[in-house]
């Protein structure tokens, strides 16, 4: 459904999704920033086109492109991200509603007031709760789709703990991941660029970007990498000052582009190597190319306080050695030796088991996910 914008658009689209009819309204996806249709894609299309049903998307991206798509399956809706969104959450009417955000029932964003709506949350990330996300991100949730068996056991430890009430633990998979290993075997890989160097940061007054980012990009480009620098994006929003200072030194450079979207998967797949702190996205990268990541040596990002008092050790300090390359920030020099001269062959074997180990469901997330909305529904 094709969407005109305005003055009071989202207050035009809410009111439209409130007339829906409750068959209208079964099932809808909320997509909080334009990495959420990552997560989503798979299982909308699992439901959509696989099991013929039809779904609501509710979103606060503005340009999102599934608000200009054709598909008579998918009722699509902006409602931004003011006064309008916390009212649409309030008011919601629906069977089950989906959702990567975290911190539902923390802050502003709240349960339906008036409707008995199923809550299940997607990870956008294969991290461990307790350590990159607040304390009670995922509690108010009915169903959580775990990624792997981490997520199952520290849910669980979590809610002993806290004496929560047990919600309900799908072993469901990463849906982005099953996304990325298709385009890998799709792709001619031939036909891309060669040499290039992606770099992810996250934010937080730790990341790479803001310790060593900039002597990093130098390094690089002198040793004739090219450079994509995708920064997370709330570095945009938080430190511009610091973006405005890379695009100064580089931006005549024809080795290096700034990325303030998303990655595109020629791009992705084409690249040599990617170099992270503590990005989700650094897990990824792993698993689809089965050959390890840099992972420069800044402090752990802690969202959660109280992490200690759950005894498990992160998924991603736990297998951080197994799937990388951790580099001292004072050792950035390295770096252009590890990326010509090691042999990545020689810990395929051991990402490729760790993967395994870690996800359930490679490749068939979505219809374990869209099984178990159906058998919601049923309910």
């Amino acid at each position: 459904m094709k969407l005109n914008f305005g003055i009071g658009e989202e207050w035009k689209n809410l009111k439209i999704f409130q007339k829906l009819s409750d068959d209208e309204r079964t099932i809808v996806f909320y997509a909080e920033n334009k990495a959420s249709m990552n997560h989503f894609r798979t299982l909308i299309t699992e439901l959509t086109e696989v099991k013929g049903l039809k779904i609501c998307y509710v979103t606060s991206v503005k340009n999102d492109k599934i608000l200009s798509s054709n598909n008579e399956k998918i009722l699509s809706f902006f409602i931004g991200d003011g006064i309008a969104r916390t009212k649409f959450f309030i008011e919601l009417k629906a069977k089950i509603l989906i959702m990567d955000m975290p911190d539902l029932n923390s802050f502003h964003i709240k349960r339906s007031k008036v409707f008995p709506v199923h809550y299940i949350y997607i990870f956008h990330s294969m991290f461990s709760i307790h350590s990159y996300l607040r304390k009670g991100a995922i509690d108010s949730y009915d169903t959580i789709f775990c990624v792997g068996k981490h997520h199952v056991n520290e849910i669980l430890e979590t809610e002993k703990i806290y004496n929560l009430k047990p919600k309900k633990l799908v072993e469901y998979g990463f849906g982005r991941l099953d996304t990325l290993l298709n385009e890998k075997n799709e792709i001619n890989q031939n036909n891309f660029e060669k040499n290039l160097i992606i770099m992810t940061p996250t934010y937080g007054k730790d990341n790479f970007l803001e310790i060593c980012g900039i002597e990093i990009i130098n390094i690089l480009l002198d040793s004739n990498f090219k450079v994509l620098l995708r920064p997370h994006f709330r570095i945009f929003q938080e430190t511009p000052e610091l973006i405005n200072k890379i695009k100064k030194t580089f931006e005549d450079h024809k080795n290096f582009r700034l990325e303030d979207g998303i990655i595109s998967k020629e791009d992705f797949h084409s690249s040599k190597y990617l170099i992270s702190d503590w990005s989700g996205i650094s897990m990824e990268y792993a698993f689809v190319f089965e050959r390890p990541v840099i992972y420069i040596d800044v402090p752990q990002k802690i969202m959660n306080d109280e992490m200690e008092k759950i005894s498990i050790i992160p998924l991603e300090v736990s297998i951080r050695e197994k799937i990388g390359y951790v580099i001292n920030p004072k050792k950035l020099n390295d770096i252009p030796k590890i990326l010509t001269e090691v042999d990545d062959k020689s810990r395929t074997e051991e990402i490729r088991q760790i993967r395994s180990e870690t996800v359930f469901n490679i490749g068939t997330s979505a219809k374990v996910g869209s099984e178990y909305i159906i058998k919601i529904l049923n309910s």
